[in-house]
């Protein structure tokens, strides 16, 4: 908490004047984070007319909170099943969302896949993009960021 104060500049302990408790905070940069990625999901779906363009942007997105807000990324990655069932919930229901849309896009580029294999195939390139999220992998930022987009990819079929 004494982190999270002096990045916001007051003390640790003022914190708990603006949140009831450890687990709001949390809530609230959780739902600032998935509410960030479903922004920019729907900004890329509703410019961007090229479905394989889209669905590599919302890649691009996902390995950038990964790796641009890589302690956010670790910490929601550990705790999303710690929260109060409520808040929980809704977290979970707003990363369903984000996750269809990567869905409803591949399932338009690939009439190959079922339903079920879309989204099979979606965790499977979300969880490629996350995988380093806890080792350091020793590799400059632009590097890293490349190889976890072309993983994602490569998972995709892209």
């Amino acid at each position: 908490m004494s982190d999270i104060g002096h990045a916001a500049g007051i003390t640790g302990s003022g914190i708990y004047r603006h949140f009831d408790s450890k687990s709001a905070v949390l809530v609230s940069l959780f739902e600032q984070a998935i509410d960030n990625l479903l922004m920019d999901e729907h900004a890329i779906v509703e410019s961007v007319a090229d479905l394989r363009l889209a669905l590599n942007r919302l890649i691009d997105g996902q390995v950038e909170f990964v790796v641009g807000d890589r302690e956010l990324a670790q910490v929601y990655h550990n705790e999303i099943n710690n929260l109060p069932d409520e808040d929980s919930r809704r977290l979970r229901r707003k990363q369903r969302m984000y996750i269809e849309e990567w869905v409803h896009l591949l399932d338009e580029l690939r009439d190959d896949l079922s339903d079920a294999d879309a989204r099979a195939m979606v965790h499977a390139a979300i969880g490629a993009i996350q995988s380093s999220l806890f080792h350091n992998t020793g590799l400059p930022e632009d590097r890293l960021r490349q190889i976890l987009a072309d993983a994602g990819r490569a998972v995709l079929g892209l």
